[in-house]
């Protein structure tokens, strides 16, 4: 079949085996090109590792510092006529290109927040690892069942108190219009802490360490996002604020229990993802950064995020006032935020092109799912059963 991009409104339901292959090999070879990570862990589990910054943290610690690693990720296998979902090639890829160097790599994959997918996940430690030094928790879902009370439960991205009105951008017309959004109730509030909050990972942490899998001094990571002023009020302000808010409880607890620097909240920079993309507000605030960074040299993918935090930042960790390391520092630079500040009022329909990539934040998206690469023939025959 010939495989092209099917996208429904913020969804790409198809993807490219040939392109997601390609996009993979194009991190590594990032990682490469800058060399050895001497200080990098050797033994890693990463919680949602088949797209975004958890692809890119296995990538990094495989081909960056050494690293043997086990993943977990839920993902889509594909059909005769019928593409599998972006992360089930991204696995693929990874895999073999990381057997290739002579690496362990080896994929669960399930639902994380179930207690089976716990057991499969330490049975793969013990038997390919032995122990993990790193464990990085990179899951992003909407929807999570409790696995001690069989209760499911769905975040809800409003804000607090009162109706908020913003701006937003619909990436598929271009057009900018304002939005007027809900505020939450308390029992969204809770949903959300429940699916995005730092439960689920202590969970984890627990079930590790019961089992004899975590070794002495390990660390572990969970990745956040703080943002801006401008996007406060959805995020921050927001039900997401309390869930990232529950994040920093969550390592703190574990900190109690394992010392010091074992647990570390990670601040990263808006980047483009699927679930990003669905936020109303973030994708306007998204094409922005891309031109105000890009304009003062400081642009940085997912890839170049997670490449600069082994690379630069793991090693002697400076954290903030949370404890959380910050490696959302360029995007929150006074010299970048006044910039976008002073063009977030003036943005329009009209004055979108020549104030925001909007052409950049569409190819980045496309390449999420394996389009838009420069070396694919996207009009040859492909099985999509094959990889």
């Amino acid at each position: 079949m010939i495989i092209e991009p099917k996208i429904r409104g913020f969804i790409c339901t198809t993807a490219h085996p040939t392109g997601c292959a390609t996009n993979v090999q194009r991190q590594i070879d990032h990682v490469v090109v800058k060399g050895e990570i001497p200080t990098g862990p050797r033994r890693v589990l990463v919680l949602g590792c088949s797209t975004g910054y958890g692809l890119a943290s296995r990538i990094v610690t495989t081909f960056g510092s050494n690293a043997d690693t086990v993943g977990v990720s839920f993902e889509k296998p594909p059909a005769e006529n019928k593409t599998a979902s972006a992360g089930w090639y991204n696995n693929r890829a990874f895999e073999q290109r990381a057997k290739a160097a002579g690496r362990v790599a080896v994929t669960v994959e399930g639902d994380a927040f179930s207690d089976a997918i716990k057991a499969e996940a330490i049975a793969a430690i013990r038997e390919n690892l032995g122990q993990v030094d790193m464990i990085v928790y990179s899951l992003a879902s909407p929807v999570r069942t409790d696995p001690k009370t069989g209760e499911t439960y769905r975040s809800a991205i409003k804000p607090f108190g009162a109706p908020v009105e913003a701006k937003t951008l619909n990436t598929a017309t271009g057009e900018v219009s304002q939005v007027v959004i809900e505020p939450a109730t308390e029992e969204e509030a809770a949903a959300t802490v429940k699916v995005m909050g730092g439960e689920d990972w202590q969970l984890w942490i627990a079930a590790l360490s019961e089992a004899g899998v975590l070794a002495d001094g390990f660390t572990t990571l969970n990745y956040t996002y703080l943002g801006s002023e401008l996007t406060w009020p959805i995020y921050h302000k927001g039900t997401l604020g309390v869930a990232k808010a529950d994040l920093d409880r969550a390592a703190g607890e574990i900190r109690g229990q394992f010392g010091d620097s074992s647990a570390y909240v990670v601040a990263l920079k808006a980047v483009v993802t699927q679930a990003s993309s669905a936020i109303p507000v973030v994708p306007l605030y998204g094409t922005l950064l891309l031109k105000v960074m890009a304009e003062m040299g400081l642009g940085e993918g997912t890839i170049e995020q997670i490449d600069r935090l082994f690379r630069a930042k793991l090693a002697d960790p400076v954290v903030d006032e949370a404890h959380r390391i910050r490696v959302d520092d360029w995007e929150l630079s006074d010299t970048v935020q006044a910039e976008m500040i002073r063009r977030w009022p003036l943005l329009s329909t009209e004055t979108l092109p020549d104030l925001a990539d909007l052409k950049t934040y569409r190819a980045e998206f496309l390449k999420l799912f394996g389009f838009g690469l420069g070396g694919v023939d996207y009009s040859l025959d492909v099985d999509p059963r094959e990889v």
